[in-house]
Protein backbone atom coordinates (compact mmCIF):
# COMPACT_ATOMS: atom_id res chain seq x y z
CA UNK A 1 0.00 0.00 0.00
CA UNK A 2 2.95 2.17 0.41
CA UNK A 3 4.08 1.66 -2.20
CA UNK A 4 0.96 2.61 -4.21
CA UNK A 5 0.78 5.98 -2.50
CA UNK A 6 4.30 6.68 -2.87
CA UNK A 7 3.84 6.21 -6.25
CA UNK A 8 0.48 8.41 -6.88
CA UNK A 9 2.33 11.10 -4.91
CA UNK A 10 5.73 11.23 -7.47
CA UNK A 11 3.31 11.03 -10.31
CA UNK A 12 1.51 14.21 -8.81
CA UNK A 13 4.69 15.39 -8.34
CA UNK A 14 5.94 15.07 -11.83
CA UNK A 15 2.50 16.75 -13.22
CA UNK A 16 3.05 19.32 -10.85
CA UNK A 17 6.60 19.73 -12.23
CA UNK A 18 5.53 19.81 -15.65
CA UNK A 19 3.21 22.65 -15.23
CA UNK A 20 5.57 25.09 -13.27
CA UNK A 21 8.15 24.39 -15.81
CA UNK A 22 6.08 25.00 -18.32
CA UNK A 23 4.88 28.15 -17.10
CA UNK A 24 7.89 29.43 -16.32
CA UNK A 25 10.49 28.35 -19.00
CA UNK A 26 11.19 30.38 -22.09
CA UNK A 27 10.47 27.89 -24.67
CA UNK A 28 6.70 27.97 -26.25
CA UNK A 29 7.56 29.30 -29.77
CA UNK A 30 10.81 28.79 -31.18
CA UNK A 31 12.16 31.11 -34.55
CA UNK A 32 15.57 30.88 -35.82
CA UNK A 33 16.68 33.88 -34.50
CA UNK A 34 13.93 34.47 -31.24
CA UNK A 35 12.37 32.24 -28.93
CA UNK A 36 9.27 33.56 -26.78
CA UNK A 37 6.95 31.97 -24.08
CA UNK A 38 4.10 33.70 -21.85
CA UNK A 39 6.37 36.26 -20.05
CA UNK A 40 8.56 38.05 -22.75
CA UNK A 41 10.79 37.46 -26.08
CA UNK A 42 14.21 36.91 -26.69
CA UNK A 43 15.83 37.87 -30.00
CA UNK A 44 18.91 37.59 -31.22
CA UNK A 45 20.66 40.64 -32.15
CA UNK A 46 22.76 40.51 -35.17
CA UNK A 47 23.76 37.05 -35.30
CA UNK A 48 26.23 37.08 -32.86
CA UNK A 49 24.40 34.72 -30.65
CA UNK A 50 23.75 37.54 -28.24
CA UNK A 51 20.22 36.98 -26.88
CA UNK A 52 18.27 40.18 -25.96
CA UNK A 53 15.30 40.30 -23.49
CA UNK A 54 11.84 42.11 -25.20
CA UNK A 55 8.88 43.21 -23.84
CA UNK A 56 5.78 40.81 -25.85
CA UNK A 57 4.99 42.55 -28.38
CA UNK A 58 1.83 44.50 -28.81
CA UNK A 59 0.42 42.98 -32.24
CA UNK A 60 -0.56 39.87 -29.60
CA UNK A 61 -3.65 40.71 -27.94
CA UNK A 62 -3.30 41.56 -24.53
CA UNK A 63 -6.47 40.13 -23.34
CA UNK A 64 -6.05 36.73 -24.93
CA UNK A 65 -2.18 36.94 -23.44
CA UNK A 66 -3.23 37.68 -20.31
CA UNK A 67 -5.72 34.82 -20.01
CA UNK A 68 -3.34 32.48 -21.04
CA UNK A 69 -0.75 33.46 -18.09
CA UNK A 70 -3.90 33.78 -15.53
CA UNK A 71 -4.70 30.26 -16.28
CA UNK A 72 -1.40 28.30 -16.90
CA UNK A 73 -1.05 30.46 -12.97
CA UNK A 74 -4.19 29.07 -12.03
CA UNK A 75 -3.39 25.15 -13.28
CA UNK A 76 -0.21 25.31 -11.07
CA UNK A 77 -1.79 26.37 -8.00
CA UNK A 78 -5.12 24.04 -8.43
CA UNK A 79 -2.20 20.71 -9.18
CA UNK A 80 -0.42 22.03 -6.20
CA UNK A 81 -3.43 22.43 -3.93
CA UNK A 82 -5.09 19.47 -5.15
CA UNK A 83 -2.30 17.55 -3.42
CA UNK A 84 -3.08 18.85 -0.61
CA UNK A 85 -6.10 17.99 -0.68
CA UNK A 86 -5.00 14.37 -1.08
CA UNK A 87 -2.65 14.22 1.38
CA UNK A 88 -5.26 15.69 3.99
CA UNK A 89 -8.03 13.22 2.77
CA UNK A 90 -5.57 9.90 3.64
CA UNK A 91 -5.41 10.87 7.06
CA UNK A 92 -9.13 11.93 7.37
CA UNK A 93 -11.32 10.09 5.27
CA UNK A 94 -13.26 7.00 6.13
CA UNK A 95 -12.32 3.54 4.47
CA UNK A 96 -14.02 2.59 1.52
CA UNK A 97 -14.62 6.23 0.66
CA UNK A 98 -13.26 8.07 -2.44
CA UNK A 99 -10.54 10.90 -3.37
CA UNK A 100 -13.61 12.74 -4.97
CA UNK A 101 -12.58 16.32 -3.86
CA UNK A 102 -8.56 15.90 -4.76
CA UNK A 103 -9.75 14.53 -8.38
CA UNK A 104 -12.19 17.49 -9.09
CA UNK A 105 -9.56 19.97 -7.94
CA UNK A 106 -7.36 18.10 -10.27
CA UNK A 107 -9.47 18.26 -13.05
CA UNK A 108 -10.18 21.86 -12.63
CA UNK A 109 -5.99 22.07 -13.24
CA UNK A 110 -6.91 20.24 -15.88
CA UNK A 111 -9.41 22.41 -17.07
CA UNK A 112 -7.37 25.83 -16.48
CA UNK A 113 -3.78 24.22 -18.03
CA UNK A 114 -6.20 22.90 -21.42
CA UNK A 115 -7.68 26.44 -21.62
CA UNK A 116 -4.45 28.34 -21.51
CA UNK A 117 -3.21 25.87 -24.10
CA UNK A 118 -6.36 26.30 -26.31
CA UNK A 119 -6.23 30.07 -26.22
CA UNK A 120 -2.34 30.08 -27.18
CA UNK A 121 -2.66 27.55 -29.60
CA UNK A 122 -5.53 29.48 -31.46
CA UNK A 123 -5.02 33.00 -31.33
CA UNK A 124 -1.05 33.26 -30.91
CA UNK A 125 1.82 32.23 -33.98
CA UNK A 126 -0.50 31.89 -35.99
CA UNK A 127 0.88 33.41 -39.08
CA UNK A 128 3.58 32.53 -38.36
CA UNK A 129 5.13 30.25 -40.72
CA UNK A 130 8.59 30.04 -39.59
CA UNK A 131 8.63 28.34 -36.64
CA UNK A 132 7.27 25.87 -34.38
CA UNK A 133 6.25 25.09 -30.75
CA UNK A 134 8.92 24.62 -28.11
CA UNK A 135 9.45 22.22 -25.60
CA UNK A 136 8.10 24.21 -22.90
CA UNK A 137 4.46 24.21 -24.88
CA UNK A 138 4.61 20.50 -24.92
CA UNK A 139 5.60 20.07 -21.29
CA UNK A 140 2.10 21.73 -21.25
CA UNK A 141 0.51 19.18 -23.09
CA UNK A 142 1.91 16.00 -21.22
CA UNK A 143 1.31 18.28 -17.83
CA UNK A 144 -2.61 18.59 -19.48
CA UNK A 145 -2.53 14.63 -19.98
CA UNK A 146 -1.03 13.57 -16.40
CA UNK A 147 -3.58 15.92 -14.50
CA UNK A 148 -6.57 14.52 -16.81
CA UNK A 149 -5.04 11.04 -15.83
CA UNK A 150 -4.66 11.78 -11.83
CA UNK A 151 -7.68 13.98 -11.63
CA UNK A 152 -9.39 10.62 -13.05
CA UNK A 153 -7.70 8.63 -10.96
CA UNK A 154 -8.58 10.14 -7.74
CA UNK A 155 -12.04 10.35 -8.24
CA UNK A 156 -12.08 5.95 -8.97
CA UNK A 157 -9.55 5.82 -6.25
CA UNK A 158 -10.79 4.68 -2.70
CA UNK A 159 -9.25 4.69 0.46
CA UNK A 160 -8.27 0.77 1.19
CA UNK A 161 -10.77 -1.15 3.71
CA UNK A 162 -7.98 -3.51 5.32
Amino acid sequence: MFKALAGICLLHLTTIFFLFWATIDDAWWFTENLYTDLWGRWVMENNDNVWVYMDIPTSYRKDYLQAVQAFAVLSCLFAVFSLCVFIFQLFTLGKGKRFTISGVVQLISCFCIMVALSVYTDHFHRDEKNGWYGWSYIMAWFGWLLTLFTGIMYIILRKRVD
